[in-house]
């Protein structure tokens, strides 16, 4: 039989976490925290489930994930965020796949399976919006992968995805003001990013890329379907485009830089 362990990072997730670990405890048979030194009782908690836990200071994202993968012990890997539980459809998927021997063709070939992932915001589940089907390289090989990327971070795999059809259950923000406060705080590695790329016009997408993105969201993605959380979806996305390119001509002027309109 394969085994999996289970990964997750953490920092201050004491009402969410427990969710987390709950849904994936019948398929883990290694549960690895890596904790952001919380000052709650979220270590308290992934203990009481078995989790193995080590503590490391923040920098990005993709560095704390890669940091959680060489923890692992085992060679396939099922990330998970605190936010996030494994639906029961994708559990079975999981648990039948274990029983495969390597040796059966089929999906066995894959060294990484892509997962949608579902997500409850405001009241409900979005179906629209560009947040479904939010499709993730969430179950993997160990030694062919590895995370890239300071924020949105994605998974480098080296060999062949494959796809299940279960969902991972996303009760993501609490409420708007996590939502615009979480955000705010990702737009400040994302305007690091912007400087670090170089990229130019800044003032110019400060000023366009906002309502674009509202347009994006709202119509192109069918944010409308979603009622009154779409249109909150498409005005935070298009607020939090216009502080990522306001904050990088702050660390461009910081930095003795200049920025010119054309």
């Amino acid at each position: 039989m394969k085994k999996v362990s289970v990964v997750i990072i953490t920092l201050n997730e004491e009402d969410r976490l427990e969710g987390a670990l709950k849904s994936c405890r019948d398929i883990a048979d290694e549960i690895v925290v890596v904790d952001s030194f919380s000052t709650d009782k979220t270590c308290e908690i992934a203990a009481r489930y078995g989790a193995v836990i080590y503590k490391n200071v923040f920098s990005d994202y993709g560095s704390q994930k890669n940091i959680a993968l060489e923890k692992a012990s085992h060679e396939w890997i099922l990330n998970l965020d605190a936010d996030e539980r494994v639906s029961d459809r994708l559990k079975n998927e999981i648990l039948a796949f274990k029983q495969k021997q390597d040796s059966e063709a089929g999906e066995d070939d894959a060294d990484g399976f892509l997962i949608n992932r579902k997500t409850f915001y405001l009241g409900r589940w979005i179906k629209h919006s560009g947040w479904y089907p939010d499709c993730k390289l969430r179950f993997f090989r160990k030694s062919k992968s590895r995370w890239r990327g300071r924020i949105h971070e994605a998974l480098v795999l080296d060999g062949k995805t494959s796809r299940m059809i279960g969902d991972i259950l996303h009760f993501t923000y609490r409420d708007i003001t996590d939502h615009i406060r979480r955000l705010n705080s990702y737009s400040r590695l994302q305007a690091m990013d912007i400087v670090d790329k170089k990229k130019k016009l800044l003032y110019l997408r400060a000023f366009l890329l906002p309502p674009v993105t509202f347009s994006r969201f709202y119509f192109w993605k069918l944010g409308i379907l979603d009622g009154f959380p779409g249109l909150v979806i498409a005005l935070v996305s298009s607020w939090a485009t216009a502080m990522k390119y306001l904050k990088a001509i702050q660390l461009k002027r910081k930095a003795g830089g200049k920025e010119n309109l054309f």
